[in-house]
């Protein structure tokens, strides 16, 4: 019996994984940056350390009030914190699949019958990009 013939790649699934394995490098390379700065005190952190043990076991509303930090999207403000910066490799690692279905509405474009495809990454990426949003969050 002979060894079975790999199939071949197709070039839609080889940029995808090309795409999003460095995205997913960029995104473990950032939060071990922002890690080191924050243990090794490079970066000064929001809500000091010997605050944090009263704070954990709070409600998430009680805890940003007293430590105050923001909700959703204004994390920003205080990336310049190292129990913060951390947020930079979270966000990347979230979206890290966007770029790579954007990447493969064009090779879709080009087939036959590739505008369902084209249609279904568009729509994907519209999905990823309203949940990122926080138009739809629930509770707040």
């Amino acid at each position: 019996m002979g060894m079975k013939q790999p199939l071949p790649v197709q070039a839609d699934a080889q940029r995808y994984a090309l795409l999003l394995g460095w995205g997913t490098r960029v995104g473990l390379v950032l939060l071990v940056l922002s890690f080191t700065a924050y243990v090794t005190g490079l970066l000064t952190p929001h809500v000091p350390l010997d605050r944090l043990p009263s704070l954990w076991n709070l409600p998430v509303d009680t805890y940003h009030q007293l430590a105050g930090t923001p909700e959703v999207f204004d994390w920003m403000a205080l990336i310049r914190h190292g129990d913060r910066i951390n947020m930079i490799g979270i966000a990347v690692l979230a979206g890290c699949s966007l770029l790579p279905l954007l990447a493969l509405i064009p090779l879709f474009l080009k087939q036959r019958n590739g505008i369902i495809y084209a249609v279904i990454c568009a729509l994907e990426a519209a999905v990823l990009l309203l949940a990122a949003s926080g138009v739809l969050s629930a509770g707040h």
